[in-house]
């Protein structure tokens, strides 16, 4: 009797935290599953987090109770299968084949993230949302000249009315950025004038308080403070496909799309219309990038661009509204 009262506290709590390791598991997996079904929520992600944490906090709780049948188990073959299972489903999760995109892209949970770029086997859809009352989605049609096997870099990003770089959306792979004369001239220029700024003690969001034109914070232009006053900007894309020979052309110089965006005449739909193609140029000491008049000597690079189309939505304040991203 003496001995099963002396044990009676550690019976107890080997039964308190497996009780609160089942009922933290269920918490667990609960949020985990209205996290992947519904929209982003930061409330149900955060208790998944952290009630995550407390889950990992009762497990070393529950192997130092358990340390001598688990011993057993470790020092057994099944040990080996177990982990060789583990690995090879983190692996296949990890790299994202197919079925598991597919899988994923059933997921209400899009994140909180401002930016979301998604490609599928014909089109690519870029989202980019400043504010839950303004929404920005791109949807690019894919030519017949698009590799998936071997796919083009592409750039997009934002320019304030005086063709200066504002945000890149999207950016190419860091080691093939000179693919993209374009953009790398524009985002160069835009971070060679932020330094210059910061240098001279100017405040980190803007050239000149006078000038909008100078400014370097994009809401200045996306969501101005007065809209009746607002300034145009402009979406930009570039796309170049290595190694597209055509005609005298050994490799075809990439090409730019643009739209203008005025928030004082509001447009739902807009189409990106072939702007050029860059060439560089001496002026005055100065390297600049002027777009030139596509020619005939062009062929396989404009069909790596079916259509482009940019969908804005504005919701009044005081009814958000939202726009689901394409699927595959």
């Amino acid at each position: 009797m003496v001995l099963d009262k002396l044990r009676a506290p550690r019976g107890l709590r080997r039964k308190a935290v497996t009780l609160l390791t089942g009922l933290t598991f269920v918490i667990v997996a609960a949020t985990g599953i209205a996290a992947f079904a519904a929209g982003f929520d930061i409330q149900v992600v955060g208790l998944h987090t952290l009630m995550g944490f407390v889950f990992i906090l009762l497990v070393a709780f529950h192997l130092v109770n358990n340390r001598k049948p688990l011993l057993r188990y470790v020092r057994s073959k099944t040990l080996w299968g177990s982990l060789a299972v583990t690995a090879v489903m983190a692996i296949v999760v990890w790299r994202q084949p197919p079925a598991v995109k597919m899988l994923l892209s059933l997921s209400g949970n899009l994140g909180p993230a401002q930016e979301r770029f998604q490609m599928s086997e014909d089109h690519m859809v870029f989202q980019y949302s400043p504010a839950d009352d303004y929404k920005l989605a791109l949807t690019v049609k894919t030519g017949p000249t698009y590799q998936l096997e071997n796919p083009p870099q592409i750039a997009i990003w934002l320019e304030n009315q005086g063709a200066y770089h504002i945000k890149t959306l999207l950016a190419p792979d860091k080691d093939k950025e000179g693919m993209l004369p374009y953009w790398a001239f524009k985002k160069k220029g835009w971070e060679q004038a932020k330094r210059k700024a910061e240098e001279n003690n100017a405040k980190v969001d803007g050239v000149s308080s006078a000038t909008p034109n100078g400014s370097f914070n994009p809401a200045d232009y996306i969501l101005p403070a007065d809209p009746e006053n607002s300034m145009p900007y402009k979406l930009l894309i570039e796309i170049n496909q290595p190694g597209d020979a055509h005609g005298s052309l050994e490799d075809q110089p990439s090409l730019v799309y643009a739209v203008e965006i005025d928030n004082s005449l509001p447009r739902t739909f807009q189409v990106l219309d072939l702007a050029g193609y860059p060439q560089r140029e001496q002026i005055d000491g100065q390297e600049s990038w002027p777009l030139y008049y596509v020619n005939e000597e062009f062929g396989s690079a404009l069909d790596l661009i079916d259509s482009a189309l940019l969908t804005i939505e504005r919701t009044p304040a005081g009814s958000v509204g939202t726009i689901q991203e394409t699927g595959n």
